[in-house]
């Protein structure tokens, strides 16, 4: 009798090579398990708002007829971040390692700026550049400096804002003026020297809003 050849298994051959396949795809995972731990974890960040004292109102003051716009002013490079910039030496730019600020820093002006303005109360009818609203009169500018510095060891805020006051209808440069104030921290550790922003951002606040009644007093 002539033997009949069986059939070959399809299934079973399939198995088997199959098997290969597997085996390599579970070495490939446990390689790919030591690599995850060895990623660097996020710099942990602390966020800190602008600080600021109560303001008072202007004593006796009549309010005034006109509106105000007060926009954020232009920075550079390092100073349009969130990140707390510090000059260790001169020349040198850096930033406080695990620190940041709450907005960036045009805009953490910007807002005391106007809070100065509202505290003030002889302008009612205030805007900022986040909407386009008519305004008679607007505040712009270019924030040349926002940052400490080191002198002797000790540690000062430094903000420096060349501002204008200009007619939007026409745009028309009414007045322009450098503001410049320096706060010494009572220290270099990170809290202390948001202490002295704040209380920089406040003396520069209270002085413009001095010259800008000055300035358009006789433009009405």
């Amino acid at each position: 009798m002539i033997p009949i050849p069986l059939p070959p298994r399809p299934a079973r051959a399939a198995g088997r090579s199959a098997a290969p396949a597997l085996a390599a795809a579970a070495l490939c995972a446990a390689a790919l398990l030591p690599a995850c731990s060895v990623l660097p974890k996020a710099e942990p960040v602390d966020t800190y708002q602008l600080p600021a004292a109560a303001a008072r109102p202007a004593a006796g003051a009549a309010a005034l007829p006109w509106s105000l716009r007060v926009s954020r002013p232009a920075g550079g490079v390092h100073l349009s971040g969130q990140r707390i910039v510090v000059m260790p030496e001169e020349d040198r730019v850096s930033v406080y390692k695990g620190a940041s600020w709450s907005e960036p820093a045009p805009v953490l002006l910007r807002n005391r700026l106007l809070d100065a303005f509202r505290a003030d109360g002889r302008i009612a009818a205030l805007s900022s550049d986040d909407v386009a609203l008519q305004a008679d009169f607007e505040i712009d500018g270019d924030l040349r400096g926002f940052h400490s510095e080191y002198r002797g060891g000790a540690v000062e805020a430094v903000i420096r804002l060349d501002a204008r006051l200009v007619r939007p209808d026409t745009r028309r440069i009414l007045a322009s003026r450098t503001f410049e104030v320096r706060e010494p921290a009572a220290g270099t550790a990170v809290p202390m020297v948001v202490q002295a922003f704040g209380r920089a951002g406040d003396r520069l606040a209270a002085q413009l809003v001095a010259w800008t009644f000055d300035s358009a007093g006789g433009d009405r």
